[in-house]
């Protein structure tokens, strides 16, 4: 009894030794892999390039064609099979290779690929049902192009097929005539289908989509990928003789694994702070005294080839001037104060009297030059037959109030004019755009219409000449200077109080040279002391004030001066649409430049766009006829003209017109050009 209680409690002993060991050796791999673990979520890996894995699913087999002759021992007589369907399995190894968040990879499957199936069952002319069943498979070796269109985990995959066969078997069933049960079936028949060809070359093209089951904390990491492939009967004849081919649609799954490359994180570098004094600015303000003259400005007057109609209207709008047909033999171009449209206001005034007034300007024309012949184009966005309409309109005003010959004036319909406003692709203030594009263009080859030198059916009209007092020249506006703004701030004010403690507000301002009329900050009165506080915002936050003092005198006009004005206009959003100008410029403007001239171009923009962007346009368009005018005065042999360049953008205190009406828009697209004689 001890013996045997001896070798028990001797086992047992044993027994628990070994359990305590091996627990204690699971203890320390448990817990190498949680601090391995810990240790892990510091770490980052890359996403996998290569993947190994295996691919497996379903095939889905249609068969199509006429299959009769099995082998040579053999033949379905008279009958022949035709279609059949089947599944299939597919099973295979795979390999990719794609680099994280790229479009293009490569993809190599090759493995066990069957195209059983069983064929529709026909009759014999006993009427004994016939089956037909196979057994046909490959060994598939299938390389394919990966697309990840959107760089994502969803791809594309396409390419051929490499079939080799494996099996040929099937199984043949022939059935009794139901109308008699008591006859003896015939055995089934096996065997291999003859004439199997022994290598296939097909193609297949896919969808799947990649879930990542593993994270990026992980060296090793797996991934499921569910996808479906089309497979064509392009190439799948199994056989040489006869015409059954397969058509495959293959529903699977693949599971992949790779490994990521370690990601290495830079060591923490604590950098001290480093205290960046401001960016020192200079202010001051430039207060011209009065400028003892009253400058009659001769100005030329562009005039645009448009009538712009109100969106969802083919009427004339009533802004514009339209004659009583008593009223023409009292119209001239230079005397349209007359003939002033009815609701305009504000400082557009004079120069707006003289465009709605366009379309008496045209027909007054055609009266004196009875030769002259005109096109006009309608452009609406609903379409030509709008545009038409409106074309139409304006020619039965000019027929009606003017009496020309109808003939004279032919009318067309587009839905977009030659030079639209709206862009394809574009997406913002579409509104703005739409309403300039509504319009009827106005097209001659008759000099006597149009601008000198141009020609072609978007070429402005012949400019009109009207004599103005000028209020207040930019020459006599005061000017603030933030020299270093644009390095020290992100946007500056003015605050500008008088002897009272009145206080007015200007800004913000994002260029360092800011010019403003002196009417705009001593109204009605004379002259006055300002204190003048210039208030910066920081890149970093910070408030800087800087003051200082000026003593403004009210522009007054005492004595007489003239002096010419021009004006340039650009298509909408171009700073080099000045070539129909140049010739304009050179041979019209520069000889009228006296000796010793100065020259002020101002640029400017409608509101349509970006308010920073506008600045910088309507700077290029200054610069731009700056330097046609600089060239011709060179070639003319003169240095003698100084210029003064400002771009003004959108800045509504400074526009030369409104901006409510297209036709207000267009215009204020300009470089207006004041040419003051060195008196």
């Amino acid at each position: 009894m001890k013996t045997i209680n001896y070798k028990e409690e001797s086992r047992l002993t044993r027994f628990l030794y070994r359990l305590t060991v091996k627990s204690l050796i699971i203890s320390a791999l448990i817990l190498t892999g949680i601090q391995a673990s810990v240790q892990a979520q510091n770490v980052k890996f890359t996403r996998p390039s290569w993947y190994f894995g295996v691919a497996g699913g379903a095939n889905i087999n249609y068969y199509l064609g006429t299959t009769q002759e099995l082998n040579s021992n053999l033949m379905v007589i008279p009958s022949a099979f035709f279609h059949g369907d089947g599944v299939g399995l597919y099973a295979a190894p795979l390999i990719e290779f794609h680099r994280p968040d790229t479009r293009l990879g490569l993809m190599l499957q090759a493995g066990y690929d069957s195209r059983e199936g069983s064929f529709l069952q026909v009759n014999t002319p006993c009427n004994c049902p016939e089956d037909l069943k196979t057994d046909l498979s490959y060994f598939t070796v299938e390389p394919s192009i990966r697309f990840a269109p959107f760089k994502s985990d969803f791809y594309l995959y396409a390419g051929p097929r490499f079939a080799f066969n494996l099996t040929k078997s099937f199984t043949y069933k022939q059935g009794i005539n139901p109308a008699y049960p008591s006859q003896v079936a015939n055995p089934d028949v096996t065997g291999d289908f003859s004439y199997v060809r022994d290598n296939l070359i097909s193609m297949q093209i896919g969808v799947g989509y990649d879930i990542q089951l593993s994270s990026q904390t992980k060296k090793t990491q797996f991934v499921l990928s569910p996808f479906v492939s089309y497979q064509p009967y392009f190439g799948q004849d199994p056989r040489t003789i006869e015409s059954w081919n397969i058509t495959t649609l293959r529903a699977g799954i693949a599971l992949k694994l790779g490994m990521g490359r370690k990601i290495e994180t830079p060591a923490e570098v604590i950098i001290p702070a480093v205290i960046v004094p401001e960016p020192i600015v200079q202010f001051s303000v430039n207060a011209p005294k009065n400028i003892p003259v009253e400058r009659r400005v001769r100005e030329t007057f562009p005039l645009r080839n448009y009538i712009f109609f109100n969106l969802g209207s083919t009427e004339i709008p009533s802004r514009y001037v339209l004659l009583r047909k008593d009223q023409v033999k009292d119209f001239r171009e230079d005397q349209l104060e007359i003939f002033t449209p009815k609701d305009l206001t504000g400082r557009s005034k004079r120069q707006m009297t003289v465009y709605y007034n366009v379309i008496n300007i045209l027909g007054d024309r055609m009266v004196k030059n009875p030769s002259t012949v005109v096109r006009l184009t309608g452009a609406s966005v609903k379409g030509p037959k709008e545009g038409k309409q409106m074309a139409e309109t304006v020619k039965i005003y000019l027929v009606n109030v003017f009496g020309i010959d109808g003939s004279r004036i032919s009318v067309e319909g587009r839905i977009k004019p030659r030079i639209p406003s709206e862009q394809p692709g574009g997406t913002k203030e579409l509104v703005l755009l739409r309403e300039g594009d509504h319009r009827v263009s106005v097209w001659s080859e008759s000099p006597a219409l149009m601008m000198e030198f141009q020609s072609g059916p978007d070429a402005p009209l012949k400019p009109v000449e009207i004599i103005g007092v000028q209020e207040a020249p930019l020459d006599s506006y005061l000017t603030f200077k933030a020299e270093g703004a644009n390095a020290a701030f992100s946007t500056w004010s003015l605050e500008i109080a008088d002897e009272d403690g009145k206080v007015q507000y200007f800004g913000p301002y994002t260029q360092e040279t800011v010019s403003l009329p002196g009417k705009s900050i001593l109204a009605t009165r004379p002259e006055g002391n300002y204190k003048v506080t210039m208030i910066g915002q920081t890149k970093s936050g910070k408030v800087v004030k800087k003051e200082t003092t000026a003593n403004l005198v009210l522009w007054t006009p005492p004595t007489n001066e003239e002096m010419m004005r021009f004006s340039v206009i650009y298509e909408f959003n171009n700073s080099k649409a000045i070539d129909i100008y140049e010739k304009y410029l050179t041979e019209i403007v520069i000889p009228k430049i006296p000796i010793n001239a100065k020259v002020i171009l101002h640029g400017h923009t409608d509101i349509i766009g970006e308010e920073a962007h506008n600045l910088k346009l309507s700077l290029d368009r200054a610069n731009d006829v700056k330097s046609i005018l600089e060239k011709g005065l060179a070639k003319a042999g003169r240095n003698d003209v100084k210029f003064e360049v400002f771009g003004f953008g959108e800045d509504l205190n400074m526009a030369p017109f409104d901006n409510k009406y297209p036709e207000e828009r267009f215009y204020n697209r300009t470089v207006v050009i004041d040419i003051v004689p060195a008196n």
